[in-house]
C-alpha cells in the first residue's frame, strides 16, 4: 500500500485505526483533556500544566492502541495529520456521527 500523500487519503486510514469504540472513547477524553489542561495552563500560568496537556492525550491513545485496538498509532509515521485528525474525530464524537463516518470509510475500503 502507497503511503499517503495528503490528509484526504490520511483521513480513511486513521478512521479505520480507530474501529472499536473503546478506543475512540480513550481518544475523546484525553483530546478533551489536554484541552482543560492547556486552559488551565493558561488560567493558571502553570507551564507544568502544558507539558501535561501534550503526554495525558498521547498516554491514553498509545494506550489504547497497544492494548485495546492492538495497531501501531498513526502519531509515529503522520504526526500533524494524526493530530488533526484526533481533532476531527472527537468533534465527530461529539456531534454524534463518528460511528457512520467508521462505517463509510470501511465501505471505500
Amino acid at each position: 500500500m502507497q503511503p499517503p500523500r495528503s490528509f484526504a487519503e490520511f483521513w480513511p486510514h486513521y478512521v479505520l485505526a480507530h474501529r472499536h469504540p473503546l478506543t475512540r472513547g480513550f481518544h475523546c477524553s484525553g483530546t478533551l483533556l489536554g484541552w482543560l489542561l492547556l486552559a488551565a495552563a493558561i488560567v493558571l500560568r502553570r507551564a507544568w500544566l502544558v507539558a501535561a496537556a501534550l503526554v495525558v492525550p498521547y498516554a491514553l491513545a498509545w494506550f489504547s492502541h497497544f492494548f485495546v485496538e492492538h495497531n501501531r498509532p498513526a502519531s509515529f509515521a503522520h504526526p500533524l495529520w494524526s493530530w488533526l485528525a484526533d481533532q476531527r474525530m472527537v468533534a465527530l464524537m461529539l456531534a454524534g456521527r463518528m460511528g457512520e463516518e467508521v462505517c463509510r470509510c470501511a465501505e471505500k475500503v
